[in-house]
């Protein structure tokens, strides 16, 4: 027998964008339904992405750390025993922290009164759909009709018709749960996704080979950014194949294309095929719903909305950049919408002011964690190239303390910025170097704040750090750095 449901809000898709909307939806008094049809409380990034990926990355990088104490000579006077890694312990800690995670996205849901149904959902039209719940849920199926619906339906990872996924081939989601390090692991695609766990299996101590149609890696990131996490590839083994094309999968080995057009057999244990992600659009009725489309994306406008009165989406399936910070913006923005808050107070205006809601971040940066890490804020130089009214300045980690100290100031570590000549506001802020994913949100709040060069020159840093660089950065862009 089938189940009604009437709500106020209806989420479908649990991830970050979906279940941040959910939870401000609940806070502001909204009777809320939240469907989780796939990965789990969290999506994609805390079951099978973000978050677990950078579990393995850590334990790779201390796997490392053991291993360069182990060899001959030891590293900074320590030494150590050879060192040997148990894979399936480490995936086993991983998932304690993705279920930790979970429990805790749970209690979030619960705390803020947000009803949530495990199942897949189909929409009949634009505001009705049927969740067929599984048996572990009590089975069935439920029909929810709402108000206001948001889709938050996320992606998935792209599959190729020549190296379909299964056995030895496998996504991002399979690369994060073996149970033993492959002893020849190739990565089909040479993006930030491939790029993170060839690296962690490659300090693992798997031989890599990544292959990549493009002419170098992380084509998306400007050459200067990329050249350092190049040079760790070639001085760690990785076996780089630029411009090449990869073919099918059998016995034992990937066929290439190489640039050149020479055939190539390259032997794998695994296939990591990583060549992007796709908007999840099929299997849950968006055929049904009359929205219009952007390409493979569920067109909105600037407030989120689709084409349907009252019918919201956010995150990947609203198209680029596909992160899970842009996702939560716009889950928590669409909630306070719906409830009433169509008007919020602005950072730029008067004191007071208000301006209309709407999704128009200055900029949203995106991280790289490779080695070394990439952040990408705002304007880059291929944004900029031949105008002449702007400044660009970068400087790097080897004249940084800190970054001496932990053995970052060796790779060709940089911070870069990219401000106007004019009035001397910054446009862009790039870096690349050991831990600095953690300057990140740094660099994304000068931009939203419309910071000028004299801002962050004027900004007392604290020494010994690595956020030093962005501070010299901006004293060069001046005309008066410090310490080069």
């Amino acid at each position: 027998m089938t189940q009604t449901l009437k709500t106020k809000v209806l989420i479908v898709g649990a991830g970050t964008g979906g279940y941040v909307a959910g939870i401000r939806c609940g806070q502001l008094g909204l009777e809320t339904v939240l469907v989780d049809g796939g990965d789990g409380l969290g999506g994609t990034c805390l079951n099978v992405g973000c978050i677990p990926s950078k579990a393995i990355i850590h334990a790779a990088g201390k796997y490392e750390t053991v291993a360069k104490a182990a060899a001959e000579g030891g590293t900074l006077g320590i030494t150590a025993a050879a060192p040997a890694v148990d894979l399936s312990k480490t995936v086993e800690w991983k998932d304690g922290i993705v279920k930790k995670l979970n429990a805790g996205v749970a209690a979030l849901l619960k705390k803020a009164k947000v009803k949530v149904i495990r199942g897949w959902a189909e929409f009949a039209d634009a505001k009705t759909c049927t969740v067929r719940t599984p048996e572990s849920e009590g089975g069935g199926d439920i029909r929810i009709t709402a108000e206001h619906v948001i889709l938050a339906t996320g992606s998935e990872p792209v599959e190729l018709p020549f190296l379909p996924f299964g056995g030895d081939v496998i996504s991002s989601t399979e690369a994060l749960s073996l149970n033993a390090v492959p002893g020849r692991l190739v990565v089909v695609g040479g993006g930030y996704i491939g790029l993170e766990l060839g690296i962690a299996y490659r300090k693992l101590g798997a031989e890599v080979a990544i292959v990549e149609m493009a002419d170098r890696i992380l084509p998306l990131y400007d050459k200067a950014l990329t050249d350092p996490v190049h040079k760790w590839l070639e001085r760690h083994g990785v076996q780089l194949f630029l411009g090449a094309r990869a073919g099918g999968f059998g016995d034992g080995a990937l066929s290439v294309t190489t640039k050149d057009g020479e055939p190539l057999s390259i032997p794998a244990d695994k296939v990591l095929v990583t060549v992007g992600r796709k908007p999840r659009t099929r299997g849950w009725g968006l055929e049904n719903m009359g929205l219009a489309m952007d390409g493979p994306f569920v067109k909105i406008d600037d407030r989120c909305a689709t084409s349907m009165k009252n019918v919201w989406a956010v995150g990947d399936l609203t198209g680029e950049p596909m992160l899970a910070h842009k996702g939560s913006a716009q889950g928590e923005m669409v909630a306070e919408i719906i409830a009433g808050r169509a008007h919020a107070a602005s950072a730029r205006g008067a004191s007071g002011s208000a301006h209309e809601r709407r999704f128009d971040p200055v900029s949203i940066a995106a991280v790289c964690f490779t080695e070394p890490e990439i952040v990408s804020a705002g304007l880059g130089p291929a944004d900029v190239e031949g105008r002449d009214d702007v400044i660009t300045a970068i400087f790097p980690f080897a004249a940084i303390g800190r970054a001496l100290a932990i053995e970052a100031g060796e790779d060709g570590g940089f911070v870069r910025v990219i401000a106007s000549k004019t009035d001397h506001r910054i446009l862009g802020i790039q870096a690349v170097g050991q831990h600095v994913s953690e300057l990140s949100n740094s660099f994304a709040q000068m931009l939203e704040m419309g910071a000028l060069l004299e801002d962050v020159a004027g900004t007392i840093h604290v020494h010994p750090t690595l956020g030093e660089a962005f501070h010299e950065a901006s004293l060069r862009a001046l005309g008066h750095a410090i310490h080069i």
